[in-house]
């Protein structure tokens, strides 16, 4: 039961903070588009750097996660 409860734990850290970064930088984004519609381009690329490092993130934690409890 312990094996379980730390594995369901570290996957939902593993998968939660990424999906808060993901959730942070689109609200920042749509926001600053909203407010300045002629800077779609530097702001789009800002987005995408920032998604691309926090899917990095969540890839690189799973693997770790993976490492970590196979026997």
């Amino acid at each position: 039961m312990g094996y379980n409860l730390s594995l369901i734990l570290v996957f939902a850290c593993a998968i939660l903070g990424p999906c808060l970064v993901f959730a942070a930088s689109s609200f920042a984004s749509i926001y600053a588009l909203g407010r300045n519609p002629s800077a779609a381009p530097k702001i789009f690329t800002a987005m995408i750097i920032s998604l691309v490092f926090a899917q990095s993130l969540a890839i690189i934690a799973l693997l770790v996660a993976f490492q970590a409890f196979v026997p």
